[in-house]
């Protein structure tokens, strides 16, 4: 049954403005010279945005397919990083486990994390990826149909919804110094290498940056807590001793 929980609000206003950016992927696409089969399978089957628009980017600027086709597979790696996580949070099983796969983008992704209860987690993640699916992909076959009317897709703005969005989503993880600190730091290493690498690498490398530095944490916690469990049991035996 259906719950309208925080998570499932967080899931629907995300879906909201992932799917009004849809409409300017649809029309963009159908400017680059796809057609409305080829925008409309591109959603349904590969549903990762910032792939999806590096490959209309590509093919807009007279790449080869071939050469679309690695730079998105490039910028939709950082999903498999996110299938690790997700695997552990949510363990789909059989059919579930395709459609997980499938779904499992930047949105869901950061809408589950930020849950505090497993069941609010597994909430998030299937309202938050269902829901983007098929706004998504209705939203492109709008904008694919109105392609032809609308001049210039980049000057609808729909991506401030997107970032909105994300800043509304992560700013109440932001409460303390460490979580800042790694912000400034992935952003900072996209800004300085996103000019000589090819699309994808920034964002790969800004993941590994954040992957690292999470395993770093996690070790100095399990360290930390290991020596005040140290702590502890020396000051057991100085009270046996003190009697």
């Amino acid at each position: 049954m259906f719950r309208f929980t925080p998570a499932a609000k967080t899931g629907l206003a995300i879906a909201a403005a992932i799917s009004l950016y849809g409409v300017s992927f649809g029309a963009l696409a159908v400017a680059s010279g796809l057609t409305l089969g080829q925008t409309v399978a591109l959603s349904a089957l590969m549903f990762t945005g910032g792939s999806q628009f590096a490959f209309i980017g590509v093919v807009a600027t007279g790449g080869a397919a071939a050469s679309a086709f690695g730079g998105a597979t490039l910028l939709s790696l950082r999903n498999t990083i996110y299938a690790v996580q997700l695997k552990a949070l949510l363990n789909p099983r059989g059919v579930k486990k395709l459609a997980a796969a499938q779904l499992t983008i930047d949105e869901t992704m950061a809408t589950s994390t930020v849950q505090e209860t497993a069941a609010e987690q597994r909430r998030g993640f299937w309202i938050t990826g269902i829901a983007c699916y098929l706004g998504w992909n209705i939203a492109t076959v709008i904008g694919a149909l109105l392609g032809d009317f609308i001049a210039e897709p980049e000057a609808l703005g729909l991506d401030g919804a997107v970032v909105a969005a994300f800043l509304g989503l992560l700013w109440p993880r932001l409460r303390s110094r460490e979580p800042w600190a790694l912000a400034v730091v992935a952003a900072l290493i996209t800004v300085l290498i996103m000019p000589p690498v090819p699309a994808g690498v920034p964002v790969l490398v800004a993941a590994a940056v954040a992957v690292i530095w999470g395993l770093i944490s996690a070790r100095r916690d399990r360290d930390g807590g290991r020596l005040s469990g140290a702590e502890q049991h020396g000051a057991r035996t100085r009270r046996r001793n003190a009697q």
